[in-house]
């Protein structure tokens, strides 16, 4: 199972904004090359048909423009992954999960069911299709365009999933200004939502992940909690909570992980190693490695969310998602530990990263120009996220053009050739891969700033040309330190060849 998603409050990041942000990777032996792409209302459809699942969806006639970084290829449909909506609502979808068999018996997949008995519908044997539900190639697509806040956006899908059920078991990041939540759909039709706390960070590494759940707020209040309106007979029903704690406050303090949820010995290879590194980097003064450290790379119980020890950055962002174990035995370019150790643990920065799509509202920019998307594609410990405003009606050719084409004019493949050439060297070509990163990201806070003091001295109906003007500035100069970085690992791998003979004759 593939991706890497971080959430985190507004009062836990450097400048109060919210954050979400999520490693799009691929399946094992495959990959889907990225786009980014804004759309218009007048391109959103009104009438929705998933390619996977082959429901078909009404949908309404009011919406907004968003923008987002889908996958170029149109064979498993839309795919929007990432998107942030002029009204500065934002959503990462998703974090592919699983649930254990109970849930699995209790409240089925919906698939799609292909027609049976031929192909002739007069026939006493056929079968017509019965279509399958909503997953992650529809989510974003069918719910950010219409909603105003993040709670709205969990109670839209969370209706959608009710109405028309999924097929596949899933995370989803939510985010306005002020709120970040999280939704985990629960088998067929069910699902849960927690509020991430304003002063805390959340991890999700392909596995369920909310670890404490107040049923009572969910299916009252709802402050901090939402969930299906018959989660609680739902759970009685199919005896789901195995808690030996009988206490009327118990409701109050649900596990989901261990009423939803698996745990297996695969976990502890692919999935909490990555969970593990995570907090270790944003709680670094805690015990990690002694023998008597609370939590291990293949500890049951590394909690959902925490409160870091110091404000998140985007570097720190940027950092995390990119990793592999730096400075642990588990590192696979390291040179601590054992041939073994090293590649014992899947790493969240993998061959198989699509992109790493970082979704920044910031509360003390105007609405129009608050929105930033910090974008890499391709491999990313062999890039950087790069900044890109969302309230714009068309984005620049290098990162909207990308096809199945392998071609320097697209970021996606440019990236991906260049790691390709640098990962045999790796340590060979480090300094370039910094110093790319380092040029990247302070020129993107650089070109940030400057916009966002010309746009306080705009008209409103200014503001979408001088952003695009903006993106179209950071996507120039990303391509020419993209190609930069491309002659110099070139450069130095070929000099690192197998075939290399040091003597010549000039």
């Amino acid at each position: 199972m593939p991706c890497t998603t971080i959430l985190i409050g507004k009062s836990a990041t450097y400048d109060g904004s919210t954050i979400i942000a999520r490693d799009d990777d691929t399946g094992h032996g495959k990959f889907d090359p990225k786009r980014f792409v804004a759309v218009n209302p007048e391109d959103q459809p009104r009438h929705y048909r998933s390619t996977l699942s082959h429901v078909s969806i009404e949908l309404p006639d009011n919406p907004c423009r968003y923008s987002i970084a889908p996958n170029a290829l149109p064979n498993r449909g839309i795919l929007a992954e990432a998107g942030i909506s002029e009204r500065n609502v934002a959503m990462t979808a998703t974090e592919t999960l699983a649930v254990n068999e109970r849930v699995l018996g209790a409240d089925p997949m919906v698939a799609l069911k292909p027609a049976q008995g031929g192909d002739d519908p007069q026939s006493t044997d056929y079968v017509p299709e019965q279509p399958g539900g909503i997953g992650e190639e529809d989510f974003i697509t069918l719910v950010l365009p219409y909603v105003h806040s993040a709670r709205e956006t969990v109670q839209r899908l969370g209706a959608l999933l009710e109405q028309y059920g999924t097929y596949e078991v899933n995370g989803v990041g939510i985010s306005d200004v002020d709120e970040v939540w999280y939704v985990e759909t629960i088998g067929g039709h069910h699902w849960i939502a927690k509020r991430v706390p304003d002063d805390c960070y959340a991890t999700i590494p392909n596995q369920l992940g909310i670890d404490d759940f107040d049923l009572d707020d969910a299916l009252g209040e709802q402050k901090n909690h939402m969930c299906s309106a018959d989660m609680c007979e739902f759970i009685a029903a199919n005896h789901l909570d195995r808690s030996m704690d009988e206490s009327p406050e118990h409701v109050r303090h649900l596990n989901p992980r261990k009423l939803f949820g698996t745990a297996t010995p695969k976990d502890h290879i692919y999935n909490t190693p990555r969970a593990w590194y995570m907090q270790r980097i944003l709680n670094p003064s805690e015990d990690w490695d002694s023998p008597a450290a609370p939590l291990t790379p293949i500890s049951e119980d590394i909690p959902w969310c925490r409160v870091p020890e110091n404000k998140v950055t985007i570097e720190d962002i940027d950092f995390i998602m990119s990793s592999h174990y730096e400075d642990t035995p588990y590192d696979v370019y390291g040179t601590q530990g054992t041939e073994e150790s090293r590649h014992r643990y899947r790493p969240i920065g993998i061959n198989r990263n699509g992109h790493l799509a970082v979704l920044q509202l910031r509360p003390y920019e105007s609405a129009a120009n608050r929105a930033v998307m910090w974008l890499a594609f391709g491999s990313n410990p062999f890039t950087s996220v790069a900044p890109f405003y969302t309230n714009v009606r068309a984005t620049p050719e290098y990162l909207a053009c990308t096809s199945g084409e392998v071609t320097t004019d697209a970021l996606y493949w440019t990236n991906r050739i260049i790691a390709a050439v640098a990962d045999p060297h790796f340590l060979s070509n480090s300094a370039d891969l910094e110093h790319f990163r380092e040029d990247i990201l302070a020129y993107g806070h650089r070109l940030v700033a400057d916009t966002d003091t010309a746009a306080k001295k705009e008209g409103i109906d200014s503001i979408p040309d001088m952003l695009e003007q903006a993106n179209e500035t950071m996507a120039s100069h990303l391509r020419q330190r993209t190609n930069a970085l491309l002659a110099q690992v070139l450069f130095t791998s070929s000099n690192l060849m197998n075939n290399s003979f040091s003597l010549s004759d000039r």
